[in-house]
This record gives C-alpha cells, sequence and structure tokens, in this order.
C-alpha cells in the first residue's frame, strides 16, 4: 500500500542540515587501495522470485536493472552501483551511477521501513514522507528523538529539506510526481516498484534491492530465506484440501466495489491460504472496477469477508452502506480486517511489515479459514470484526 500525502513544513533548514551526519564511516566505507581483479562482492545476491527487477555481479560494481518501474511503462532504469574508492567502469552511459555503499536513505512510502529496519539499517534513515503512518517503532522513536526529518511527497516534496540533508539515496516508487522532482533536482533516486509484484514472495524479495544500495548482501540472503522457508512451509499445509472456503475481499470505495484480480497479490495470498477467491479465474493483476450489484450477485453467500476498507467494527460497515448487511458473511460475523496493529497516529503495520513478511500475513488467513491447521496461531493483522 502506497501513501500520497500531505507534509508540515519543517522549522529552518539549519535543523535539517544537522541530521545530516554519515552514519557508515568512510574509511571502512570506501576502498583505500582498489586492486583489478578482486572481487569485492564474495556474497552476491540471486533473485528467485521478484519480476521487477535483476541483479547483476562484477568485480567492484553491480548493474540492478528496474524492468518496469510503473504500470503501462516501456521504460527500464538501471542503477551502476560502484564500490566506492573503485574506478566507474565504461559502457553505461545510460544508468545511474551510486558510490556504495551509501550511507543515508530517504524513504518515501512505509513499505520499504521493515526491509531498513530488518537489515540493520534504521540509523540509516534520515527522512521519511509524512510521520504519521509509520507504524515501526525503532523508526518512531528516532523521530521522537529528532533524528528523521519529515519532507512530504509527489509535486511538493521539500526539495530544500532533502538538498540539506544529502542523502545517499532516495526510495521511492514510479508513476507519480514524487521522483521526476527529485530527479530534476539531482537527487539520487532508487525506483521501488515491489507494489506491482504479484507474487508475495516477489513483493518481499524487493528488500535484496534495497541491500544492494548498502552492500548488505549476506544479511538480506538470510532474511529473505527465512521468510521463503516459512511461507512454503505454510502454503504447503494447504496444498490438498478439498474444502476451500469462498472469499470476497474489499469494499466499496465511493461508487465502485474494486476487486482484486484473479491473478493478484491478495488474491494469490488467499489461494495459498486454502480459500476459493471469487474472482480466481480472472486473469489480471490489477484492480477490477465492479458494481455494488455485481459483487452482490457473485459474492452474497461468500464465507469469509477480508479487509472490507478501513472498518474497526461491523458498525462502521452499516455506518457507510447499509446494504453491506445483505452479505451472509456479515451476518455470520465472518469479517475480519488487517487493523490489529494501528496505532495512535494510524500508521498500520499490516501496511508495512506486511510487505516484507507475507508469511505472517499467510499464518493469519489459514488460521481464519483453517483453523484447525494452526490451532495455536493468534492473529497477527487481522481482527475478526464486531
Amino acid at each position: 500500500m502506497k501513501k500520497l500525502s500531505g507534509f508540515r513544513v519543517l522549522a529552518g533548514l539549519a535543523a535539517i542540515a544537522s541530521m545530516a551526519g554519515p552514519v557508515l564511516a568512510q574509511s571502512t566505507a570506501c576502498l583505500q587501495d582498489y586492486q583489478p581483479g578482486v572481487n569485492y562482492f564474495p556474497d552476491e545476491m540471486q533473485v528467485e522470485h521478484a519480476q521487477g527487477f535483476t541483479i547483476e555481479y562484477f568485480d567492484h560494481y553491480k548493474l540492478v536493472t528496474i524492468a518496469q518501474p510503473w504500470q503501462e511503462s516501456d521504460d527500464t532504469f538501471a542503477y551502476l552501483l560502484v564500490q566506492c574508492g573503485a574506478p566507474v567502469p565504461e559502457g553505461y552511459d545510460d544508468a545511474l551511477v551510486v558510490e556504495v555503499p551509501v550511507d543515508t536513505a530517504v524513504s518515501m512510502s512505509t513499505t520499504y521501513l521493515a526491509g531498513l529496519v530488518e537489515l540493520g539499517l534504521s540509523d540509516a534513515v534520515a527522512a521519511v514522507d509524512e510521520f504519521d503512518y509509520i507504524s515501526s517503532p525503532e523508526i518512531r522513536a528516532r523521530i521522537e528523538a529528532g533524528d528523521i526529518a519529515e519532507v512530504g511527497s509527489g509535486s511538493t516534496v521539500n526539495i530544500e529539506a532533502l538538498l540539506a540533508l544529502e542523502p545517499g539515496v532516495i526510495f521511492t516508487y514510479g508513476g507519480g510526481d514524487t521522483g521526476p522532482v527529485l530527479r530534476d533536482a539531482g537527487l539520487t533516486v532508487a525506483l521501488n516498484s515491489d507494489w506491482m509484484e504479484a507474487s508475495p514472495l516477489g513483493r518481499a524479495e524487493w528488500v535484496k534491492f534495497t541491500a544492494a544500495f548498502f552492500n548488505r548482501e549476506a544479511e538480506a540472503n538470510a532474511l529473505f530465506e527465512g521468510i521463503e522457508s516459512e511461507y512454503l512451509a505454510l502454503s504447503a499445509l494447504t496444498t490438498d484440501l478439498e474444502n476451500r472456503p469462498t472469499v470476497l475481499l474489499n469494499a466499496m470505495y465511493n461508487d465502485t466495489w474494486y476487486a482484486a484480480g484473479g491473478a493478484s497479490y491478495m488474491a494469490t495470498l488467499v489461494a495459498d491460504a486454502g480459500g476459493d477467491y471469487l474472482w480466481a479465474e480472472d486473469e489480471s493483476t490489477g484492480a477490477l472496477p465492479l458494481s455494488f450489484e455485481t459483487v452482490l450477485d457473485r459474492a452474497s453467500e461468500a464465507e469469509v469477508w477480508l479487509n472490507p476498507n478501513y472498518w474497526f467494527s461491523l458498525a462502521d460497515g452499516m455506518a457507510e452502506d447499509e446494504r453491506y448487511a445483505l452479505f451472509i458473511a456479515f451476518q455470520t460475523g465472518e469479517v475480519y480486517n488487517s487493523v490489529a496493529r494501528v496505532n495512535e497516529t494510524f500508521g498500520n503495520d499490516y501496511a508495512e511489515s506486511g510487505a516484507l513478511h507475507p508469511e505472517w500475513i499467510l499464518a493469519d488467513l489459514i488460521a481464519i479459514l483453517h483453523p484447525e491447521l494452526l490451532p495455536d496461531h493468534d492473529l497477527y493483522y487481522f481482527v475478526q470484526l464486531q
């Protein structure tokens, strides 16, 4: 889930600039005596599930390529990550050159924060787009200490604040106003397309994209190996199930019900959890714009309803539209929403750590759809609405 939101103007660039000290000492980050032919990246990462990026390794540089930075884009973006202290190779005129490891980063979406934290890079976060929707205790502690700046997003992003910070890299997403504005200002921008991955493991594997800028290959490999192993073990529990409860997703937004496509991220999670998603035959990975009547006709008898807008109770649903009571799942109370980990500023950890940990989401869904398979599991992201 991406956030597009406003920002609060910071009180003076002097305070911002004071945060800009390097996290990693340059004496350890840069080579002091570059030797041609020496492999400076002994720990390589292989991309196996993600479709949106690739990494190629050479002795003293890496080539990271983004296949499609946003939907319906024919562009590709290449990042030449050169070990600090080593020469920039020739022949990559179209790639953005970045010396690695970078020392600081800006996160323009909450979905990148869990990866930074779990790679041990909390102290490298110099700024975020907006404070309020952040859930991570580590990042919130640094915000409270005044160590992280708030710079906004979109066409009104605070460029002056970012220039004062001089971040090593800014992680953002393509398709909006933010990326072009930042690039035009001469800032180093890395476009993250994790949100376009239909595979839960593919989306989680973008932690390797983040790690490449910090030379944290070993940490990323270990982290993702654990995520992958647990996800595959959980999904194996449902492989041979014959009883698959029917599942309805989402709810109305204005006058349209945006149902998840049958090949989408959430549809994949439902299938792996042993559910029968009612639009599973659809082959799209995006959202299906449907009318209320169309959804009611197909899904009125769905056994389980997941993620119906930002409801904390069934009463919230009734206040939104009394017609929701026509669904059997609403009548039986089989409505579950991913709002268990919402903090006082409405930061939702489901939209933060959930992007990195689909295995935790999958465990919740299995416990909802097939509680007999995980009898001791306490729901982590989801709550049953009352």
